[in-house]
């Protein structure tokens, strides 16, 4: 029978399922392959191209690669003003641009509802890339953008979201990977990914899981956007949040009493959210420093420990 993953330079495919599809040209160069697009998050053309964009490209930069062209993948209505498919696509491009790379085309469909996102290839060494399977028993766990992306979105198309919520969302959406990313690299981190539609705790489950390791996090260090935690309390919430949970909490240990905002928090569903990182105790001094020295976000969350694929939740 046909094998599509027997190719000795398929590094990565559908068997492993990590952020990108990796596929080595030579000892020296690794292509990294993504795809991805959505509906629209934000009600602004540009941001929502430009955060379209920002959310695809982070795939290469998880696996610590560096986006070197994209295509557009597109679907809007028929109707729908030219000048808004116009600023939907210039974000998109400003975006890749800011990235180092360059939008060399694309496809466009029509749809009733508009869609649009980026097919992505990057390079990489295939001898440092970052990948889900990496975590190691001792490893510490860091994260470096603040959550609550979701609950932000839920509490704006109800109304009730303030003005500098909104705001800060778009402004931690719209921040590329691509720094973390090398900083991640120069430390010696060798397991990432990125957190998306399975929220942080839903991420970190498949690391633990493919690693075979068991993880334990403190909800009180999850970092918070600005409003997350008011909006969950009001009652904002996804149906990926829910998700997320029911597939992650038959291997989770909750402590009692749980601060529930906290855990809405961890299973948020996030849009270009910021990078999950593992890195061995000995060199976290150097990474927390990379990541200060640049003036760039990091919380420690968690660490990694040996045994049976579980979530450990603590809460301070």
């Amino acid at each position: 029978m046909f094998n599509r993953e027997a190719h000795p330079d398929l590094l990565v495919g559908t068997s492993v399922a990590d952020d990108a599809a990796v596929y080595r040209i030579n000892a020296e160069t690794a292509v990294v392959a993504t795809l991805d697009f959505f509906s629209p998050i934000v009600d602004d053309p540009y941001a929502y191209g430009a955060i379209a964009a920002a959310n695809a490209m982070s795939d290469v930069f998880a696996m610590g690669g560096e986006v070197a062209l994209a295509l557009n993948v597109a679907a809007f209505p028929e109707d729908l003003d030219a000048s808004v498919i116009g600023e939907i696509l210039r974000g998109g491009a400003e975006k890749v641009a800011e990235a180092g790379g360059v939008i060399a085309g694309g496809h466009t469909v029509w749809d009733q509802e508009p869609k649009y996102g980026l097919s992505v290839t990057g390079i990489a060494h295939p001898d440092r890339l970052m990948v889900k399977s990496g975590l190691q028993p001792g490893d510490l766990l860091y994260v470096t953008k603040p959550l609550g992306v979701g609950c932000l979105v839920s509490a704006m198309r109800n109304g009730h979201a303030e003005d500098a919520w909104i705001e800060g969302a778009i402004d931690s959406m719209l921040q590329l990977n691509r720094h973390p990313s090398h900083l991640a690299l120069a430390a010696g981190v060798r397991a990432a990914t990125d957190v998306t539609g399975f929220g942080l705790l839903g991420h970190l489950w498949e690391m633990a899981e493919r690693s075979a390791v068991a993880v334990t996090v403190d909800l009180s260090t999850l970092p918070a956007l600005p409003g997350a935690r008011e909006a969950s309390r009001m009652g904002f919430h996804t149906g990926g949040e829910g998700r997320n949970r029911a597939w992650v909490e038959p291997n989770m240990s909750l402590p009692v009493d749980v601060d529930e905002d906290a855990l809405a928090l961890g299973f948020d569903p996030q849009t270009s959210g910021g990078l999950l990182l593992a890195i061995a105790e000995g060199r976290a001094p150097e990474l927390e420093a990379a990541f200060a020295n640049d003036g760039l976000p990091l919380w420690r969350i968690g660490r990694v420990e040996a045994g049976a694929p579980t979530v450990t939740l603590l809460q301070g």
